[in-house]
């Protein structure tokens, strides 16, 4: 539907922005404004010598000194033209008439009209309210018209005209008195409506100025909290992975050490091999640790310098702190590590076709790894469980491939191991910033499922991580912390 066509009314008052509330910044008087005060006194008196000088100024009966007072206060009221704008153009005006009733010739001189013209100029360009320097504006330009009309109606304009005329012969084709009249009110009708117009022009640009000064705090106010907002998230996405490693090393180290204790007297070989696993998995979890420390060290010193976005704090920490991010070919590794004493574990890679999992996307493998990784540190405190299998499963296709992981186990909920449930909602938010599907519960015949699958069909949708989940997810914190 096309856009309803604006009457003239609307158009004027959309021109003269009746209805916007900004107010242009009037500075106080400073030297520009001096300056040209005392330019156009300066002009208006060399100018009002010469055209004395020339003959140009007759019928004036009042003494020199006033007559030079008349230009130069016309020309020095300049000096307050902006801050008291409106104030400026009355006083123009009343000076306009005064010296035009008593002084008609020193009146019509440029340098006082020039004076008048930056007045009035200065009354639309510098005003507060745009309704009240149209009001006033207004005003005066009827006035003037009036004066104007009162001088050839029942003074002595037309007789000023003859007087001046008489020697000079009408060479147009319009009647010599009707163009005097008519070229007087068209000059009179340009000079107002011109100062008007042009100051009226002259708020407007103004205005954008100041609308595009406050576009760019906008925008830099909104990018600095999108800066922030990204580092927080990358924050607290390093916290997730502290957890993760945190939880699973410790929990290998306690099955571990609780391995070598028990076979310490009876087999001190295996208790060996225990006690170098509880080695490994610690330096494991402090170089791990390092790493992400270094992240967030890199990540405050990108935001205190302030140049860069979270996202460009997460690459450069990425870059000079981290080591590669495990993925699913550290599986095997991470399943085997939790088979020890009575807790047996198998894993399964299940691809379609063959290879897919060298295909799948290193932020999809992160996200697998650690669900694995907790749900298995989940196992060791707080289940029964004897018995862990864990399948992982990549399919491809067109439409509708995924990547799966699922383990399962057999046991129960250990007394008294409750845990917090926030590595629960920690794989919950993985799996939404993948827009993935997570079943977290206890299975019907017994023992603990945990069940994850990300698309891999439009790889590149993510949401924040921050996005809302289920009521019944977030309420479901079971017994995995």
């Amino acid at each position: 539907m096309p856009p309803a066509r604006l009457t003239p009314a609307a158009r004027v008052g959309g021109f003269f922005a009746v209805d916007d509330d900004w107010e242009r910044p009037r500075p106080t008087i400073g030297r520009a404004d001096a300056l040209l005060a005392a330019g156009m006194e300066g002009f208006g008196l060399l100018t009002f010598e010469l055209s004395r000088s020339s003959g140009g100024v007759v019928g004036v009966h009042a003494p020199l000194l006033v007559q030079y007072l008349v230009v130069s206060s016309g020309a020095f009221v300049l000096v307050a033209r902006r801050r008291f704008p409106l104030s400026v153009a009355v006083f123009a005006a009343l000076h306009m008439f005064v010296v035009g009733v008593t002084m008609p010739s020193v009146m019509g001189q440029v340098a006082l009209q020039g004076s008048y013209f930056v007045a009035f100029f200065g009354a639309m360009a510098w005003a507060g309210s745009r309704r009240r320097a149209l009001a006033v504006m207004g005003a005066i330009t009827l006035f003037m018209m009036l004066w104007i009309t009162w001088q050839f109606a029942v003074g002595n304009a037309i007789q000023q005209y003859l007087d001046d005329t008489v020697s000079q012969q009408s060479t147009g084709i319009f009647p010599a008195i009707p163009s005097a009249v008519i070229i007087t009110f068209l000059i009179n009708i340009v000079y107002f409506v011109g100062a008007i117009v042009g100051g009226q022009m002259s708020w407007l640009g103004a205005r954008r100025r100041a609308a595009l000064v406050e576009q760019a705090a906008t925008i830099a106010a909104q990018s600095e909290s999108l800066r922030r907002k990204a580092v927080v998230e990358e924050r607290l996405r390093i916290a997730r992975e502290l957890h993760d490693v945190v939880a699973h090393h410790v929990s290998v180290i306690g099955i571990q050490a609780a391995a070598a204790r028990r076979v310490l007297d009876r087999d001190p070989v295996a208790a060996k091999g225990a006690l170098g696993e509880i080695e490994g998995s610690s330096r494991d979890a402090v170089t791990q640790m390092r790493g992400l420390l270094g992240t967030l060290r890199a990540i405050d010193d990108v935001s205190d310098v302030g140049t860069a976005t979270g996202a460009e704090a997460s690459a450069v920490a990425a870059t000079r702190h981290r080591s590669p991010e495990p993925g699913l070919d550290a599986l095997p590794e991470l399943v085997a590590l939790h088979h020890v004493g009575a807790v047996s574990t198998a894993y399964d890679l299940v691809q379609d076709p063959s290879g897919a999992a060298e295909q799948l996307p290193a932020a999809i493998g992160l996200s697998l790894y650690r669900t694995v990784q907790e749900a298995l540190a989940n196992v060791s405190r707080h289940s029964t469980a004897t018995e862990v299998r864990v399948v992982a499963r990549i399919v491809e296709r067109q439409v509708g491939g995924y990547a799966e992981v699922e383990i399962l186990d057999n046991g129960r909920p250990r007394p008294g191991t409750s845990g917090s449930g926030l590595g629960q909602l920690g794989i919950r938010e993985r799996v939404a910033s993948h827009r993935g599907q997570a079943e977290i519960g206890p299975r019907p015949a017994g023992g603990y499922r945990v069940r994850v699958r990300l698309p891999l069909g439009d790889r590149s949708a993510v949401v924040p991580t921050d996005a809302p989940t289920d009521a019944a997810d977030l309420a479901d914190v079971g017994r995995m912390p």
